[in-house]
């Protein structure tokens, strides 16, 4: 038994059982050791939790960086439908997520950055949209993951979401607000804020 063996266990886990009852005696049981053995590998279930997290995150950090001849605009959709998508792999894929410390990524977030600010994009405006878009698409996925489906007490008049269209709605009004931002920047024009 090695850590990368207990992260993809427990991460089976997860997908079976959902994140409220994932636990570390569950999972000892499952590799078919003692509980405390756990420890060698992760002092808390806390450190497991961010190894799994980090593992579930692996299609989204593995993804192709930017090149510089690519259109931002375009870029900044498909990053984050990689990390919508990669949220929707796992059972309660978002809940995992939400809260944790991307450090194994900050090299990938570095690069994501310097693309958008040398293609013309302010960085603090960079740096805000990343964010929003991030949080917004956890979100998302959270309400995604949290649907029971069709709700039979509901009026009829009230409309049925459509999950991805929602996504993609929000997500290009954040882009728009991003591309009006930018476009003083890219133009030498300086913007009040």
């Amino acid at each position: 038994m090695n850590r990368e063996t207990v992260v993809r266990e427990a991460l089976d886990l997860l997908d079976e059982v959902g994140l409220e009852t994932v636990s570390t005696r569950r999972l000892a049981k499952r590799l078919g050791v003692e509980q405390p053995s756990l420890y060698y590998h992760f002092r808390t279930k806390k450190d497991l939790l961010a190894a799994m997290a980090e593992a579930a995150m692996a299609p989204h950090a593995t993804a192709p960086l930017p090149s510089p001849e690519d259109d931002w605009r375009a870029w900044f959709l498909e990053n984050s439908r990689s990390f919508r998508r990669t949220l929707l792999q796992r059972r309660d894929g978002a809940r995992l997520h939400a809260g944790s410390t991307p450090t194994g990524d900050l090299d990938r977030i570095r690069r994501k950055m310097a693309f958008l600010v040398a293609s013309g994009v302010p960085e603090k405006d960079a740096q805000m949209a990343m964010l929003a878009a991030g949080r917004f698409t956890v979100g998302c996925v959270l309400e995604e993951q949290a649907d029971a489906g069709p709700r039979e007490d509901l009026p009829t008049d009230v409309p049925v979401i459509d999950d991805e269209a929602a996504f993609e709605a929000g997500l290009a009004l954040i882009l728009g607000g991003l591309v009006r931002r930018a476009a003083p920047a890219a133009s030498g024009v300086r913007q009040e804020r």
